[in-house]
């Protein structure tokens, strides 16, 4: 039966564009422990054995138009301790984001490969 979840992957256009993003804005950092492959990609520990995996593809969805709203497309949802910071580090970055729907403390944003973010605040 299903324990967990191990990792996402998401296609990156761009690697260097994509690590800005993901190292420079929401913190992450790469896993050097992670083998090389026969493509190129990087991989973020999240939290212990859960990890996020950007593989250097080109788009195979490339000019597919994506819901204004990420709660609306498939997307992974992350948990975070500082909520207002989060939204602090975007509005800074001119990255624009979604409130979610439901009322909880929620947001959602892309990446700049047009993969939905959610980011959860911690209670």
């Amino acid at each position: 039966m299903i324990a967990g979840i191990h990792h996402v992957t998401f296609i990156s256009g761009d690697l260097t564009r994509s690590r800005a993003f993901y190292e420079g804005l929401l913190g992450l950092q790469a896993d050097p422990k992670r083998p090389l492959m026969s493509f190129d990609g990087i991989w973020y520990e999240v939290a212990t054995g859960q990890q996020i995996h950007l593989m250097a593809l080109p788009d195979p969805e490339a000019g597919l138009q994506r819901p204004a709203h990420g709660g609306r497309d498939r997307h992974v949802a992350l948990t975070v301790s500082d909520f207002d910071g989060l939204v602090a580090r975007l509005q800074q970055a001119g990255i624009a984001y979604t409130l979610s729907q439901s009322g909880r403390r929620a947001l959602f944003c892309r990446d700049p490969d047009q993969n939905a973010l959610e980011f959860i605040a911690l209670l």
